[in-house]
């Protein structure tokens, strides 16, 4: 920095006298003292704390993406009927045949202790209708009965009638009205030794028969209902009357029979008989048929 220039001036004192002295003056004016320093930035976050950060981020992100996608499941399942809060996964379906679910084989059934070696009979002579399916043989008649030729599934059940004989005893309203001497094998036990709770399947049978092969409603009269043997084999036979009324319908009342045989298989035979009031002159069949059952 320079020396500076000292500059003479002078002044009068009071009284008129002038005095005369020398000060010092700058020549230029001193530079202003420097700002002071700006605070210093406080330094950013570290690695970590930014990765926690991070962190913290994209779990908000996704929390937010579950829950959406949670709210979206649930309004798919509830508006398709289904509560998965109360609803329970059921069991496995019961695939057996609706005989063998209401009558499973027997343990203590009443006609369990029928079941039986086979009685050696006589063979019998004559013509034969035999259903290989259900396993038996029985006597064929002549005019106006004709074969069976069709399969015939009735009621809930739905028993498969393919063999055996009929004739049309009358036309009606409703169609055809029939005599029939029918057989089926029905899958009565679901065990290797194929014995049936007779009596259980000879019920289900005959009340199906019952509600489903004739007009409703209609009255019964029970002839018997019982254990016996058909062909040396165990047989549940009900026989009974049935009385109805069905506009166009000239028969009032049938003679009808069901036998369910054991014949050692897991399938049980079913032979069918009935005959139409209007037709009387046959009833005589029913005892007869059943008494010609071979089983081979």
């Amino acid at each position: 920095m320079s020396e500076p220039t000292p500059e003479t001036f002078s002044w009068q004192q009071p009284g008129g006298r002038l005095t005369s002295g020398m000060v010092t003056a700058p020549s230029r004016l001193p530079s202003p003292p420097p700002p002071p320093d700006s605070p210093e930035q406080a330094p950013g976050p570290d690695g970590p704390q930014r990765r926690r950060r991070q962190m913290l981020i994209f779990a908000g992100i996704a929390g937010a993406i579950l829950a959406i996608g949670l709210t979206i499941l649930l309004v798919l399942v509830f508006s398709s009927g289904g509560n998965p809060f109360r609803d329970k996964a059921s069991g496995p379906a019961d695939l057996r045949p609706p005989l063998a679910r209401a009558c499973p084989p027997p343990n203590a059934s009443p006609s369990a202790a029928a079941t039986q070696a086979p009685s050696t009979l006589p063979p019998e002579s004559g013509a034969r209708t035999v259903d290989p399916d259900a396993g038996i043989s029985y006597k064929s008649y002549g005019a106006p009965w004709v074969s069976w030729n069709t399969v015939w599934r009735a009621g809930t059940l739905e028993v498969p009638y393919r063999v055996g004989q009929h004739f049309v005893t009358e036309q009606y309203q409703g169609g055809e009205y029939h005599a029939s001497i029918l057989s089926a094998a029905v899958p009565a036990a679901d065990n290797d030794g194929g014995i049936a709770d007779l009596e259980c399947v000879g019920r289900q049978v005959s009340a199906d028969v019952r509600a489903e092969y004739y007009p409703q409603p209609n009255t019964m009269e029970a002839i018997r209902d019982e254990l016996t043997t058909l062909g040396g084999r165990p047989a549940w036979v009900s026989e009974f009357r049935l009385h109805f009324s069905q506009a166009g319908l000239t028969a009032t009342a049938e003679l009808s029979a069901v036998a369910v045989i054991d014949v050692g298989k897991p399938t049980a035979a079913v032979l069918y008989v009935s005959i139409p009031n209007t037709h009387q002159q046959f009833d005589y069949v029913i005892d007869d048929v059943f008494k010609s059952v071979r089983v081979p």
